[in-house]
Order: structure tokens, then sequence, then C-alpha cells
């Protein structure tokens, strides 16, 4: 069989990625479900995550023009800032990151390891904001004119990578996934994944619909109302698809998500999310992270029983591992080293 191919040739793109990667096996089925992992938390650069594929596009956008300078912004531990931070060093440009602290947990694992500690060590240049949006806006607003009146030319990198450029990145793992499915004989029955920002699955959904596949892309919200989720996908798709001038419409319909395993809002890990890293890590050496994948794998497990799954399920891995550093306390019982290791 030949499977369709999407043209993005016409768009710039930095290759930044380790491609394809893998799509695996696993031993979390029941027979009446298999579950499969699609590996992006194998793309590579900067310890890996579905951030990069979408910065291939955004930041090819940014080369072509000419920009010395990347500036952009998310929580602490954002995935998307450590791993723009690391494509800027790959591309010899400059990185300023705005970070704001989503919760009150300064804990010294969190206050300085994880992704933060990755993004002093790619040489960004970090500042911590108030809040998430309006000093954190103020912020990047005045590190432009810093930027400008010093002769440099900035680029802002959106929340996440998560525009119509960014999910271009994700069209194209459609399309990959697709060709992995056919040569590995996987007839898949849906794929779910983690939606935060919105653009990767909107990528993957408006990829699958141009190829002619129809099947079911459904997120798991790691920290917001379903309906708020779908709304921002809808964004990033119709931005996405504005830029391909495609004859094929994505209905509202085609937009899944759930917010059931939510919990208490974003980067606060749930008892469910916690059991799935524990898990995963045991049973298939594979590790997720507490506030995006461990959720979204929480979600998919608790489905699988329940009987709303079946047949082979594409889970997709999107990395985030550094962030699980930050939550060590949550997994060392007691929290001091020196009792949770003692000496032989």
């Amino acid at each position: 069989m030949t499977l369709a191919r999407l043209d993005l040739f016409a768009f710039p793109r930095a290759r930044l990625a380790h491609l394809p990667t893998p799509l695996e096996p696993t031993r979390l089925g029941d027979g009446a479900v298999r579950i499969w992992m699609k590996r992006d938390d194998c793309t590579g650069l900067g310890m890996g995550g579905n951030k990069v594929r979408k910065l291939e596009f955004t930041l090819g956008d940014a080369l072509e023009n000419g920009a010395s300078l990347l500036i952009t912004s998310g929580a602490r531990h954002s995935n998307h800032v450590r791993q723009t931070a690391a494509a800027a060093a790959r591309l010899g440009l400059r990185c300023q990151a705005v970070l704001h602290d989503p919760i009150d947990r300064l804990t010294d694992f969190y206050a300085a390891s994880g992704n933060l500690l990755l993004d002093k060590l790619f040489g960004a240049e970090v500042h911590l904001a108030a809040d998430a949006e309006a000093a954190t806006e103020a912020k990047i607003a005045d590190l432009l004119r810093q930027a400008h009146a010093a002769g440099e030319r900035p680029y802002v990198v959106p929340l996440g990578a998560s525009n119509g450029f960014g999910s271009l990145g994700y069209a194209l793992c459609a399309e990959e996934i697709l060709g992995q499915c056919a040569l590995q004989a996987i007839r898949p029955t849906a794929i779910l994944l983690a939606t935060g920002s919105g653009g990767t699955h909107a990528g993957l959904l408006g990829g699958l619909r141009l190829l002619g596949s129809d099947l079911p892309v459904i997120g798991i919200s790691v920290s917001e109302p379903a309906s708020v989720k779908r709304a921002r996908v809808r964004a990033v798709l119709d931005e996405m698809l504005a830029l391909l001038a495609p004859a094929v419409p994505v209905p509202d319909s085609d937009i899944l998500v759930l917010d059931d395993y939510v919990g208490d809002g974003y980067a606060l890990p749930t008892a469910a999310a916690n059991a799935a890293i524990r898990r995963l890590a045991e049973s298939e050496g594979l590790l997720l992270d507490p506030v995006y994948t461990a959720k979204a794998m929480a979600g998919l497990l608790d489905m699988a029983a329940a009987g709303r799954l079946s047949g082979d399920v594409l889970f997709l891995h999107s990395g985030g591992t550094p962030a699980l550093f930050a939550y060590a306390d949550d997994f060392l019982s007691p929290t001091r080293l020196e009792e949770a290791f003692p000496l032989c």
C-alpha cells in the first residue's frame, strides 16, 4: 500500500531531532488492549521531548528571519524552555527565558534541579517573573526593547512552540506514525497524549486528517477544563491549516480532550500519576514525568481498565523526564537522602 505524504518542503526547517523515534510494544495491556509507546522522549536534543519537533519549524522561521536571539517563556520546569535553550545552543543563538512558579513548592529539589538546571547549563539567560501572565508579558516586552536597542534580531518563541509553524512538526509525526504502523502491522484504534499548550495535539490531529486517516486523537488535559483545551487546539489547528491552505476540514467533534485526570491543577502531581510513574519504571524501564506524561498515562490505564479502549492503542510519550528530578521528594520516603540511601 502506498501511503499519502505531506509536502512541507516549502517551509524552512532547522534539523534538530533524531527521527524517526521508535514505536515500541509494552507489557501494559491486558489482552483486550495492546498499548504501544511512540517514543518522542527520544528526539535527542537536550534530553529529548516533543518540543524538538515543533522547534524545527518554529526556529526554521526564526533563522529565515535572521534571528540572533530567542526569547521564550514557561513555568520553572518548562520542558519547552529547556529544549529551546538547547536548540539555541545548537544553532549558535542567544536565548532568554522568562519563567514563573506555577505552584508553591520551593523544596531544594524543585528550586534548583530538573529543567531549570539544564536551562542554565545550555547557557540561557533566565528571568523569574512574579506571575504567569502580566509579569511575564511585561518582562518579554522589556527584553525585546533591550534587544532592539542593542542591535539584536530577537524572535519570540511562543509558549510550547504551539503555533502554526510549530505544529507542522507533529503533522509530519502523523505521517511517521502511519508509516510505522503499516510496517509493523499495527491497526491503531486511538492515539492518547498529554494536552497542554495544544500544539502537539493540533499538529498530530491535523496531519492525520490531511493524510486521510480518521484515527481518533484523545488528549488528556494536564491543567485546565476540557473546553479550554479544545479551544486551544482549535486555534493552533486553524493556524496550521491556514499555512497549508488544505481542502480537508477538521470538525470540532474531532477535537477530543478529557479533563478527568487533571487533579488539583498544572504541575501538581496526582496519586494516580505517581502510581503510573512507578509502574512504568518498574515494569517497562520507562520514565514519565509528574506534570504531563504521568497524568496522560494514568488516564490511559484508567480508560483501559474501564473498557473504554480496545485493540492497539498508541501513547505519545512526549518526554519531560528532567522534571521528574524536581519532584524527587514525592518518591523518596523518608526524604532525607542519608536515610533513603543508607551507607553499606
